[in-house]
């Protein structure tokens, strides 16, 4: 039985995601410019990430104004609940820069420290992937409702369907480029999405096999990785490590030992 508290953390969470969707589906200037740069010149943040994370927690602060907040675009706040909430209010901001489809809002909420809720919801897709811990993974959309997510039955890493990122600083980029080189021959395929809360949905929703990564933030995969746990996938970093800074994997259980074991040979954490 779900706990009422997860169930209205997750209430909020998808209507927060919605609003801020919307918004940046809705109100995306057509002269939309960089607003700022982070890691590097290429690495963006455009007025619309600011505008949505000011929605976000303008909402859950209304809500639930004891809470603590971690933001990608500056929200920092302790809290005294228990709950922290984890947001992305654009993953993939490259991506909706240059007006392509594949971009997501990412609101977690953990409690102690641990992720109980996850909501990605991708507008331009027509989907909302949410998950309660221990409920199972779910997806919502305007043309087949709501259908629980179940990563794909399973199948040898030779015929596995990989997904990857690479970061913006260009000496990362070429080891990461030189990881993937030697990886490619190895799988069906790799793919390059451009969002990590999206890539890790797509695992859970059986359209990838595997998904790794180096370099991401909290913001990036709180809410992706437990929609992949609660579809089935397996998550992690380096072996007996937890997804973050310098690894993130997420597949189907047949799939992540051999790519875990394989991404380590390689170096994938490092240049």
């Amino acid at each position: 039985m779900t706990d009422p508290l997860h169930t209205d953390l997750l209430r909020l969470a998808r209507e927060a995601a919605h609003r801020a969707g919307e918004l940046l589906r809705d109100g995306r200037p057509a002269d939309l410019a960089v607003a700022d740069t982070k890691s590097s010149p290429v690495d963006v943040v455009t007025e619309m990430d600011i505008a949505a994370e000011k929605l976000i927690t303008g909402l859950i602060s209304e809500r639930r104004p004891d809470d603590g907040m971690l933001g990608e675009e500056g929200a920092s706040t302790e809290g005294s609940t228990g709950i922290r909430w984890v947001i992305d209010p654009l993953d993939g901001t490259v991506n909706y820069l240059y007006n392509l489809p594949t971009w997501a809002v990412s609101i977690a909420a953990e409690q102690d420290g641990e992720t109980v809720v996850g909501v990605v919801a991708a507008p331009m897709r027509g989907e909302t992937y949410h998950a309660v811990r221990g409920g199972g993974a779910w997806a919502t959309g305007a043309r087949d409702g709501e259908r629980r997510l179940v990563c794909r039955p399973t199948a040898p890493l030779d015929q596995a369907l990989v997904s990857t990122g690479f970061n913006y600083v260009a000496d990362v980029r070429v080891h990461q480029a030189e990881v993937a080189r030697r990886l490619i021959p190895l799988v069906r395929d790799i793919r390059r999405g451009g969002s990590a809360a999206i890539d890790l949905c797509d695992v859970a929703a059986g359209r990838l096999d595997g998904y790794y990564e180096r370099g991401l933030n909290p913001w990036d995969l709180a809410a992706g990785d437990l929609i992949a746990r609660e579809a089935g996938a397996l998550t992690g970093g380096r072996p007996a490590e937890r997804p973050g800074g310098e690894l993130t994997i997420a597949a189907t259980p047949a799939v992540f030992e051999p790519l875990q074991r394989l991404l380590e040979e390689f170096g994938a954490w490092h240049d």
